[in-house]
């Protein structure tokens, strides 16, 4: 005998159906949820048709994102072959088939099927630090992809409220540069505060340059909002959007990103 375990995954629970063999559907189809209490049904399952066929069942599923992880992990530990199948192929398979009405349970069935239709490969386990650098370089564009974005609405929101601030700092997204931009988010701001308390301020934000320095930053920057074509900030929300960006601790990181 040939058996074989259709797993129709699903967030949070699988339908269950078992061939003894080609054409050989055993039981009804059910569902387990994807908890250890339910993994363990599932396996006494999956040994229910080991001691009728004296073969241990190979299991199939569609690739699912993340929502088989569990699954195939806990089957794997239990020495269980798993064939991980692309959802374009049992789609094909789906909509060619004569079971034109699609649940859990026709899914499963089909799944079945597939196996002793196609020569399906089984599923190859990578390395486990293969996979970590995957998921960290996955991680790694996710954050990036948002470190830009944030970059990019910061510049979109200075340009309409302190345009002239740009160019103060070396480096606009330096921890200084932000916090002083925090301190003083427009040009109004800056014209209001004298040199001095822009200066103490500046020296304060950054110990490990001279005050001779956060003076020369403190007079650049009344340049700067003399320059300014905004004389006053019309719309508030800028600021405040600013603001928030601006004091995000973990914005200064964007650095990495240079």
């Amino acid at each position: 005998m040939n058996p074989v375990i259709g797993l129709d995954i699903s967030k949070g629970e699988s339908q269950v159906q078992a061939f003894l063999d080609k054409g050989k559907p055993y039981r009804k189809s059910f569902k387990v949820s994807h908890t250890l209490e339910g993994l363990s049904l599932l396996v006494g399952f999956l040994e229910e048709v080991k001691r009728e066929t004296g073969k241990k069942p190979p299991v199939v599923l569609e690739a699912t994102g993340h929502y088989h992880s569990s699954v195939v992990q806990y089957l794997e530990d239990r020495g269980y072959l798993m064939i991980i199948i692309n959802p374009l192929i049992s789609y094909k398979a789906k909509s060619s088939s004569l079971r034109k009405v699609k649940t859990d349970a026709v899914d499963a069935y089909l799944l079945c099927e597939l196996f002793y239709k196609e020569d399906l490969e089984p599923y190859k386990k990578r390395g486990i630090q293969l996979l970590n650098l995957r998921n960290l370089t996955r991680q790694h564009e996710n954050i990036t992809g948002v470190l830009i974005q944030t970059k990019l609405q910061f510049q979109a929101i200075l340009e309409q409220v302190f345009p002239e601030y740009r160019g103060v700092f070396g480096d606009l997204y330096s921890v200084v540069s932000l916090l002083t931009l925090s301190e003083f988010p427009s040009s109004e701001d800056i014209l209001e505060a004298s040199v001095e308390t822009i200066s103490d301020k500046i020296a304060q934000l950054c110990k490990s340059r001279s005050y001779r320095w956060a003076n020369e930053k403190a007079i650049q920057l009344k340049a700067a909002a003399n320059r300014n074509p905004f004389e006053k900030t019309l719309y508030q929300s800028h600021i405040l959007t600013q603001a928030m960006t601006a004091t995000l601790k973990g914005f200064p990181s964007s650095r990495f990103l240079s």
